[in-house]
């Protein structure tokens, strides 16, 4: 009698991952559609031959989207967003591979990958003057107002000059890059009056300023190793009569007078006459007619 003996494969196998905890660094500036982990690194075995069903996720809020697989059964995991580290440096993706479809009734077995993104910062931005003031949200734009000082007409500046809000100066955004900043004199200086140290921002004179009119300069900050990135800042130097005498009070004291439930921006009134407003006025010496 001969009989024949068929063995049933019965679904008793977890699928099993080469390596079940994985650590990638990206750089920001990687191309949508990169792969960011190859096939090979994530695919799962099933001892039962069994077909593997992968999904992916991310656990770190406000990362969805960034990262997705190739497909229901090809685990390759690619870029499918750009990045931008400002909006988040690192996440967190789980891999589940299970050796039946979601949503099947059969037993399933599901085994778990955990693959640590780190985002690598890119130099992308060109370089800031400071102060600035952010206009977007996720503080990757950064606008400067204009730089503003004076010289005296005739009159030969030895030590920088002066300037509002502050001293020209720019930073690299990137700021774990930190490419070193260069400064230069772009515009607006047609008679070589200024100069700019290329290294500090400070502005200095060359030589008098012979015209009352103001000059309007454009000074750039370039990056040292990329001279595509740099930025343009405006900086007005007003030329002056030279102030040789300071301001003074027209009086030492001043009285005023002002009622019990008054509304506010109402006058202060001058003391003993009660329908003048109080005046506080100065004289200066050097514009006797002003």
């Amino acid at each position: 009698l001969q009989i024949v003996v068929t063995i049933l494969n019965v679904n008793d196998n977890v699928p099993v991952f080469k390596q079940t905890n994985l650590t990638e660094v990206v750089p920001e500036d990687t191309k949508v559609n990169a792969t960011i982990v190859a096939r090979e690194d994530l695919s799962a075995s099933d001892a039962d031959l069994d077909i593997i069903f992968y999904e992916l996720t991310a656990t770190v809020q406000g990362t969805d989207g960034y990262f997705a697989i190739k497909g229901v059964n090809n685990p390759e995991i690619y870029l499918q967003k750009a990045l931008d580290y400002e909006k988040f440096k690192l996440t967190t993706l789980f891999l589940y591979a299970r050796d039946r479809p979601v949503g099947s009734t059969d037993i399933t077995h599901t085994a778990t990958a955990t693959i640590n993104i780190f985002i690598e910062q890119a130099d992308t931005k060109p370089p800031w003057f400071l102060p600035c003031t952010f206009v977007n949200t996720e503080k990757s734009v950064c606008i400067s107002s204009p730089y503003t000082g004076r010289v005296n007409i005739s009159e030969m500046s030895t030590e920088p000059l002066t300037l509002e809000p502050g001293p020209i100066y720019a930073i690299d955004p990137d700021y774990t890059i930190n490419e070193k900043i260069q400064y230069s004199i772009v515009g607006g200086d047609t008679d070589k009056v200024f100069s700019v140290d290329a290294d500090t921002g400070n502005l200095t004179m060359n030589k008098v300023a012979t015209s009352p009119d103001s000059y309007l300069l454009q000074v750039m900050a370039t990056q040292v190793n990329n001279i595509q990135k740099y930025s343009v800042v405006s900086v007005e130097i007003k030329v002056v009569n030279k102030s040789a005498y300071p301001p003074n009070f027209e009086s030492r004291i001043y009285n005023g007078t002002v009622f019990v439930g008054l509304v506010p921006r109402s006058f202060v009134l001058q003391a003993g006459e009660p329908s003048s407003p109080l005046m506080i006025t100065a004289m200066d010496e050097d514009f006797p007619d002003v």
